[in-house]
């Protein structure tokens, strides 16, 4: 039976994945979700449940809201990544849980410094190309882990060092403005 198929009120509890139905993995077709998603969108119109009434209208609308939830949880490879981590048991607790590897601390420390120091936008863009290279590559290591080695732990760590990196690149892009 497709998700689809069953009643809206049912289908606010799967998750993300099974109501767009596609496979619990971190790798996925950005074409395939935004169809998906706006097909799901479409279905859940609530225009299309004007004829039964008020309460069909408000559960079409929370199948609304929750689809639009579960597209921008899946279009973004972090919160996508921090959330098979948590279906997977392993919670990214980001709030409680801010240690992160020697290393990875001494490369956001001289992150900082290079940010601090630079007096050029040109220095600052070229540390803006480093770190968006850096996040790439966590965001690679994210999908091995996650969908070939199966170490949810060591995701949700490297999750943790992503949210990082991105707050890193919001504060560069900040001081480029």
């Amino acid at each position: 039976m497709s998700e689809s198929a069953l009643p809206l009120s049912a289908q606010l509890a799967v998750s993300d994945f099974e109501l767009f139905d596609l496979p619990a993995q971190f790798a996925q077709d950005r074409a395939q979700l935004d169809a998906r998603w706006k097909d799901l969108q479409r279905e859940a119109h609530p225009d299309k449940f004007a004829s039964q009434g008020t309460a069909a209208q408000r559960v079409a609308m929370q199948w609304s809201v929750r689809i639009n939830e579960a597209y921008q949880r899946l279009k973004d490879p972090m919160r996508r990544a921090a959330y098979l981590c948590e279906l997977g048991g392993a919670p990214i607790q980001a709030e409680n849980n801010t240690a992160m590897p020697a290393a990875f601390l001494m490369q956001h420390m001289e992150w900082r410094e290079a940010m601090d120091d630079a007096t050029e936008v040109t220095a600052l863009e070229a540390l803006h190309n480093e770190v968006q290279q850096a996040h790439a590559a966590a965001l690679q290591q994210c999908a091995h882990l996650i969908d070939t080695a199966h170490d949810l732990p060591a995701a949700a760590q490297q999750v943790r060092g992503l949210m990082f990196i991105e707050k890193f690149l919001h504060d560069i892009e900040a001081r480029i403005d």
